[in-house]
């Protein structure tokens, strides 16, 4: 290869190093993050057990990542949810399996657990569980807050309520790693 040759090939290579198009070889990223969503959700409530019921259902919204800038819009989660309600004390037991899925369509994939009070919200964990795009491989997580502020409750049959609702999920110093 002649010296121009060599010199062409060096600056094309600092080019594409330089402007992102070959990943550097260790690019694990790693972080704290606060997100948030303004979610809706619609399902159904049916009685259980003399003193229980379960809601199924499922909770959309955008999801929003605080900045020194203030938040900015990150993408859209959907969330199949359950939630155990003892129908007595108004305890409530909550799981859900969330996709988040960001504006280039790459997705985070999480879990959610939280115990609370029926019509109230609950306090959990929130897990993440791997991801596509951009987010493969992610692993973290941090303490989901989840509050209901309206709900409609229709009843359907005896025993069973169409249910309408919105509230907020709110995760502070959400950690995350990744590879």
């Amino acid at each position: 290869m002649n010296p121009f040759t060599a010199r062409l090939y060096g600056g094309l290579a600092v080019l594409v190093v330089a402007f992102g198009l070959c990943p550097p070889v260790n690019a694990a990223e790693e972080g704290k993050i606060t997100i948030f969503s303004a979610w809706e959700g619609q399902g159904n409530t049916i009685q259980t057990g003399p003193k229980s019921a379960t809601f199924v259902g499922v909770f959309t919204g955008r999801v929003y990542v605080e900045t020194d800038k203030g938040p900015i819009d990150s993408g859209v989660m959907i969330c199949p949810a359950t939630v155990a309600i003892g129908l007595e004390d108004g305890k409530q037991q909550g799981s859900a399996i969330c996709t988040i899925t960001g504006k280039d369509g790459a997705q985070v994939y999480a879990e959610v657990a939280c115990t609370g009070v029926f019509l109230v919200g609950c306090n959990g964990d929130f897990k993440l569980t791997g991801g596509t795009g951009r987010f493969e491989g992610v692993s973290g997580g941090g303490k989901a807050i989840i509050r209901s502020s309206f709900r409609e409750i229709t009843p359907v049959t005896k025993g069973a309520t169409k249910d309408v609702g919105s509230g907020i999920l709110y995760v502070k110093d959400l950690d995350y790693r990744i590879p």
